[in-house]
C-alpha cells in the first residue's frame, strides 16, 4: 500500500465519523461532571433515563422556532442553539465557560455577561441531568438540559 492510499483511506475514515459523537448521554455528564469536579463539595451528577423525556418532549415544542426560551416547568434548564457541526459538549462548553463570569464572593455575574447557566449546572443540590439535541426547522440544533432538582435559587450560592 503506497502513501497515497493510506492518506486517502485516513480522510475517506475522518468523512464518516458517526453522527451521535459527543451526542450521547456519557458525553453530557462527563463535560458536566468535570465542571462539577472543580468545585467543592459538589457531588456529580447522575444520567436519568425516565426524564430525557421530559428534555425531549421540550426541545420537540422548540423544533419550529429553536427559541431559547425556558419553561416554567419542575428542573432546571440549560439552553443552547448552533449551526454546523454543534454537538451537545460544545452546547456544555458554552455553559462551561460562562464560569469565568461568576463572582463566588458576590454571587453575580459581571456586568453585561452571562453566569447562570454555569451555576445552574454546578448547583450543589443537583443529582441528576438529562439532555437532548434536536434539529429545528431551520437547520440549526437545539440541546436543552434538565437539572434535577433544580438550581439557581436568588441570595444562595450555587456551592
Amino acid at each position: 500500500m503506497n502513501s497515497l492510499t493510506i492518506i486517502i483511506s485516513l480522510v475517506s475514515i475522518s468523512l464518516f465519523q458517526p453522527t451521535h459523537a459527543q451526542n450521547l448521554p456519557q458525553d453530557y455528564l462527563n463535560f458536566q461532571n468535570a465542571a462539577r469536579e472543580q468545585v467543592f463539595g459538589v457531588a456529580n451528577m447522575t444520567w436519568d433515563n425516565m426524564l430525557v423525556a421530559y428534555a425531549q418532549s421540550y426541545a420537540n415544542q422548540r423544533v419550529s422556532d429553536c427559541g431559547l426560551v425556558h419553561s416554567n416547568g419542575p428542573y432546571g434548564k440549560n439552553l443552547a442553539k448552533g449551526t454546523g457541526m454543534f454537538t451537545g459538549t460544545y452546547a456544555v462548553s458554552l455553559w462551561v465557560a460562562e464560569k469565568q463570569n461568576y463572582n463566588y464572593n458576590t454571587n453575580t455575574c459581571a456586568s453585561g455577561c452571562d453566569c447562570l447557566h454555569y451555576t445552574q449546572m454546578v448547583w450543589h443540590d443537583l443529582v441528576q441531568v438529562r439532555c437532548t439535541k434536536v434539529q429545528c426547522n431551520n437547520g440549526w440544533w437545539y440541546v436543552v438540559c434538565n437539572y434535577d432538582p433544580p438550581g439557581n435559587y436568588e441570595g444562595e450560592l450555587p456551592y
